[in-house]
């Protein structure tokens, strides 16, 4: 007997979250994409997310299968100069 998982995609997401850290999942002829960094935009079925590195992604509403709110990532420590 095999385990079987299945999960239930979610949006969770909505233009009052922006400025907040989100991940979206989106279909993609390939699959699926997951873009994780903050909703900068949502207007006319586009959806403006900025990721850690500056790029903007744009995403296509009608695309997006799963998107929520995620918190920060944890700071990083670093070691003190000497």
């Amino acid at each position: 007997m095999t385990a079987r998982f299945a999960g239930r995609l979610v949006i969770a997401v909505t233009p009052s979250d922006i400025g907040r850290r989100v991940t979206i999942r989106r279909a993609d002829p390939d699959g699926f994409r997951d873009t994780v960094g903050v909703l900068t935009s949502w207007d006319r079925g586009v959806i403006g997310v900025r990721k850690r590195d500056g790029t903007l992604v744009e995403i296509a509403e009608s695309s997006v299968v799963a998107a929520k709110v995620v918190p920060d990532p944890p700071a990083v420590n670093r070691p003190a100069s000497r």
